[in-house]
């Protein structure tokens, strides 16, 4: 046998349960009439969906299907990338495309639907696993009912998760013990199997609470070899992936082949074709045990992260920069700084591309409808002289244009042309008269339009990515002396950018509206210097320790708790269980979900959370099938209902993640 025959083996005879999953791809496989044509496999983090995935695809090669496998983290914005790397799935018959970890990649979903799944080749079939179900009207659609199976995992019933400690050799006066604290969670019973007995000793290790999966990787890694392997340990619990290479960069006097591969057996560790990935609530108790058991080497491991993506973003190809920004900003999302400016949101997920001629003319109207018929007139001058600053932003979903940008670069001396035209480029280049003027051979960076007319000038995916690209650019740039941003809401932005741009006073006017304008001097401040300030605006470390989740799984488990809020089962396995603040409750689940009810209802204190609260009452607990249904319950018009519902779960999450950090105030 060949070692991927004897893989496929070894996981054949681990497989536990699943049995109705397994038939009906099996079913499908052999092409039986009425079998599914699209499996979408839902369930939470660790409850063993990519373990399913690996069985069916085992099984799908053994019966000599050819397969696409794809990894929903991985998956470009653009569509037309995943069309290329699933190329396969539409034109080879019989290939099975396999798409694991979808929540990342969720908004495909439409364009999936609409454009993707219906050109699939002869006898093809589609299996998509995520956190998120899939949206309702997909398994509502008459077209769809037949074609698509949608599953959502349950834990291991008490026999199964008694097999799986059986199989692994668990002493059984240790059983009980584990399946009081694991229950049926397929992560907890595997680390548990996988730490063996010797990790299972003590009794405290059982007890439920937000130390135990801590406790269960401790025992899995047991006695770390060396302070090497700690090093390495770190660079994994904070890199978004970690490969051979960058092991290499920031730790260039260790062994990184050595060290890799002793990361890639641990068991909660993933490989992908860019690296390695902990599980999420692996990685997340990894970081929060490393930053509260070490916070200076946790710091300086960052630090040299940071290093090593500047190191990519000035050095490597292009297209290689423009993501590793993205990991870069993944490095420091909890500061303080990024958390203002970024929205870390998946909901109506662009992607963007350069200016065409034919998209001129939705442009110039999206300018008039946002800022008047004198900024229009701006835009097209500016994309007259430099079309290639012009970045035009689609929804992946629809290909609809929503958005554009423009990242203008501009030599000293400045043209007089422009000056006289832009009173915006005008401004910012009297500023730095005042300040520090540019050389000849230097030049000016400045983000002169950023118009989204949906959700114009607040943090959205739009500002998001066109952030990226700034900072990149500015990476990249040879000669740059100054960047600038420009804001129609000075006062907001203001606060929004502090301690990373200066307000440079300037509030010039163009048409009805006056601007302001936001820079930094990049001599005086290098690219490194700037970025160490989102390094140091982190939240205050815990008193009590560290939280077991990020602020950004916190949020998610807060929308995936209301999702299940009307169900106390499903509610029960949720990822706020894990939260510090259901750790002490007498009766979680009831005590949670009142604790979720009352916090919605206390955002209508303020007058300005009156709306939001409406909109996460009539989402979330009125019983409303969609979200479009509880938009009409409120008489709203569906973009505005979304809106406050952002508004909503944005104001929740922070009050509630308040309260994880420091407890109930009194």
């Amino acid at each position: 046998m060949s070692v991927g025959e004897r893989l496929s083996s070894a996981r054949v005879r681990a497989f536990i349960g699943r049995d109705e999953q397994l038939e009906r791809f099996g079913d499908a496989l052999a092409g039986r009439p009425q079998a599914p044509f699209a499996f979408y496999v839902v369930g939470p983090g660790g409850i063993g969906k990519s373990t399913l995935l690996r069985r069916l695809a085992d099984d799908a090669r053994a019966e000599g299907r050819p397969l696409v496998e794809l990894d929903g983290r991985f998956v470009s914005r653009d569509p037309a990338d995943f069309e290329r790397a699933a190329a396969a799935f539409l034109d080879v018959p019989g290939t099975v495309l396999f798409v694991d970890s979808f929540e990342h990649c969720q908004w495909l979903e439409s364009w999936l639907w609409h454009h993707f799944l219906p050109r699939a080749a002869d006898d093809a079939l589609v299996v998509l696993a995520g956190r998120l179900a899939p949206q309702p009207q997909w398994a509502a659609d008459p077209a769809w009912s037949g074609l698509l199976h949608v599953t959502e995992l349950e834990p291991f019933s008490e026999e199964q998760a008694r097999g799986l400690l059986v199989a692994a050799r668990i002493r059984p006066e240790l059983r009980d013990r584990v399946l009081r604290f694991a229950g049926g969670n397929p992560l907890a019973l595997s680390l548990a199997a996988a730490a063996g007995s010797a990790g299972c000793g003590r009794e405290e290790i059982w007890a439920p609470s937000a130390d135990v999966l801590r406790t269960l990787l401790t025992g899995l890694i047991g006695e770390v070899p060396t302070a090497a392997h700690r090093r390495a340990l770190e660079v994994a619990a904070q890199a978004f992936s970690t490969s051979e290479e960058l092991l290499t960069a920031v730790l260039p006097e260790e062994d990184a082949h050595v060290l890799f591969s002793w990361l890639r057996d641990l068991p909660f560790m993933e490989s992908t074709h860019q690296g390695l990935h902990p599980h999420d609530a692996a990685r997340e108790t990894l970081a929060a045990d490393l930053r509260w058991r070490a916070p200076n080497a946790f710091a300086t491991m960052r630090r040299r992260l940071a290093d090593e993506y500047l190191r990519i973003l000035r050095e490597e190809p292009e297209e290689r920069a423009w993501t590793v920004t993205d990991e870069l900003f993944y490095l420091f999302r909890e500061g303080k700084a990024l958390a203002r400016l970024r929205t870390w949101d998946r909901e109506d997920e662009v992607h963007d591309r350069p200016l065409h001629p034919e998209d001129l003319a939705v442009v110039l109207r999206m300018a008039e409808e946002a800022e008047g018929t004198a900024s229009a007139d701006l835009v097209r001058y500016w994309a007259q002289r430099q079309p290639e600053a012009f970045s035009v932003y689609r929804l992946v979903g629809t290909g609809r244009v929503v958005a554009f940008t423009a990242r203008l670069a501009l030599p000293a001396p400045p043209d007089p042309e422009d000056l006289a035209t832009d009173p915006v480029v005008a401004a910012a280049w009297a500023h730095t008269e005042t300040a520090v003027p540019v050389r000849p051979g230097e030049h000016i960076g400045i983000s002169r339009f950023t118009v989204y007319p949906e959700r114009y000038q607040v943090p959205s995916r739009v500002i998001d990515l066109s952030s990226s690209r700034a900072q990149a650019e500015s990476a990249r740039a040879r000669g740059r002396a100054y960047g600038f941003a420009v804001w129609r809401d000075a006062e907001t932005w203001a606060e929004r950018v502090r301690g990373t741009l200066a307000d440079t006073g300037a509030r010039p006017r163009v048409g009805e509206h006056t601007y302001g304008v936001f820079g930094v001097d990049w001599r005086q401040v290098p690219v490194e210097a700037w970025l160490q300030r989102f390094i140091t605006a982190t939240d205050e470390p815990v008193s009590s320790g560290p939280s077991p989740v990020s602020r950004s799984a916190f949020d998610q488990a807060v929308r995936e708790a209301l999702t299940h809020w009307r169900d106390p089962g499903a509610f029960a396995a949720c990822a706020l269980m894990r939260a510090r603040l259901a750790a002490d409750l007498a009766d979680p689940v009831a005590e949670l979900r009142a604790l979720l009810r009352r916090s919605v209802e206390d955002l209508a204190r303020d007058p300005r959370g009156v709306r939001a609260r409406d909109a996460l009452t009539a989402g979330y607990f009125s019983g409303a099938p969609t979200q479009e249904a509880a938009a009409r319950r409120l008489g709203l018009p569906f973009g505005t209902y979304r809106r406050h519902l952002r508004q909503g779960l944005d104001l929740l999450g922070e009050a509630l993640w308040q309260r994880e950090l420091h407890g109930p105030t009194s």
